[in-house]
């Protein structure tokens, strides 16, 4: 099974992106060309998207990593999917071994994922452990040393939220943040 699958970074193998695009869409559903954009995004130094590919022609899977500008040396799963079609045959867990070792050899340590149940049971039994949320835009939160000359007191209190009449169609899903150590340096 394994020899006829390779984990290949899309935007060095764009051939496969408008595959890649309808396999996401048919899991989360986005305009194509939203969709496009992101994936063009891809590069070497992250966001990377990476394509599982069946005997050399057909996408069956994807994954997109992202870097964390507060924590060094980490990235964010965004993404994992494996076609329909090929679920059940151990595909996922070899798309995410692939996407680890890309990951390792991009120098990272730490790898972030957020999933809804039942999901985090699977990512559980490839070593990745609860943890706390982390937030993938902008850097560190530091405080300002200085305060504006400006400001002469506290800011107002946001206005209240609006409210929305759920008819049984959306409800929030809590998401759990999970995190695995790849490798770790000796010191």
């Amino acid at each position: 099974m394994e020899d006829s699958l390779e984990v290949l970074p899309l935007h060095r193998y764009e051939v496969f992106s408008e595959d890649c695009c309808n396999l996401i869409n048919a899991e989360w559903k986005r305009s194509r060309t939203a969709r496009m954009l992101s994936l063009k995004k891809s590069c070497d130094n992250f966001p990377t998207s990476l394509v599982m590919v069946y005997n050399g022609v057909e996408v069956v899977g994807h994954s997109r990593l992202s870097s964390i500008p507060a924590i060094p040396d980490s990235c964010f799963l965004e993404s994992v999917v494996v076609s329909k079609a090929y679920r059940g045959r151990g595909w996922g867990k070899y798309l995410m071994l692939a996407t680890e070792d890309y990951a390792i050899r991009c120098g990272v340590q730490e790898m972030y994922l957020s999933a809804m149940d039942p999901v985090p049971a699977f990512y559980a039994k490839l070593g990745y452990t609860v943890c706390e949320p982390v937030c993938i835009y902008g850097g560190p939160i530091v405080k300002s040393p200085r305060s504006s000359p400006s400001t002469v007191g506290p800011a107002p209190p946001p206005p209240p939220l609006p409210q929305f009449k759920l008819n049984g169609g959306f409800k929030k899903v809590p998401k759990t943040y999970m995190k695995k150590i790849l490798f770790e340096i000796e010191s």
